[in-house]
C-alpha cells in the first residue's frame, strides 16, 4: 500500500468515525464523485501529491480537497465542512508503514455551485508524510 492510499484509508476512517459528520450527511461520505448528488453529502474531490524531501529525509505532501455538498443552503455545507476540519485537523492518525508528520486544515471555501443550484464548501486537508 502507498503512503498516499494509507493516509486516504486513515482519513475515511476517521471520517466514518465520527457520529457528528456522519448524522450531517446522513452517512453519505464517498472518496469518488457520483452520477447523482444526494445532498446533504461529502465527496473526495481531489489528491495532489508533491515531493517533500530533504537532504536527510525522504517526504511527501499529499493535499486533499473535500467537497461538502447541501441542496438546503451555505449554512449546511459550513457546518458540514467545520465538522471535517475539526475531525481532521492536527489528528494523530496511524498508517501502517508510513509515518504522518502532520496532518493540518489549510483553507474551506464555500460557493454556490450554479448548474445545480446547490452549495458546496471545499476543505483542503494538507497530510505530510516524513
Amino acid at each position: 500500500m502507498t503512503a498516499v492510499n494509507e493516509v486516504l484509508s486513515a482519513v475515511f476512517g476517521r471520517l466514518m468515525a465520527d457520529a457528528g459528520i456522519v448524522a450531517l450527511v446522513g452517512g453519505e461520505i464517498h472518496d469518488r464523485r457520483l452520477d447523482r448528488i444526494a445532498a446533504p453529502c461529502l465527496m473526495l474531490s481531489t489528491v495532489e501529491t508533491r515531493d517533500y524531501s530533504t537532504v536527510e529525509a525522504d517526504g511527501l505532501e499529499i493535499l486533499l480537497t473535500f467537497e461538502a455538498w447541501s441542496a438546503t443552503g451555505r449554512r449546511e455545507a459550513e457546518e458540514i465542512a467545520g465538522a471535517v476540519r475539526d475531525a481532521l485537523h492536527g489528528a494523530d492518525l496511524s498508517l501502517p508503514t508510513a509515518r504522518l508528520a502532520s496532518l493540518t486544515h489549510q483553507r474551506t471555501t464555500s460557493r454556490r455551485a450554479a448548474k445545480s443550484a446547490m452549495y458546496v464548501a471545499e476543505v483542503r486537508i494538507r497530510a505530510v508524510i516524513g
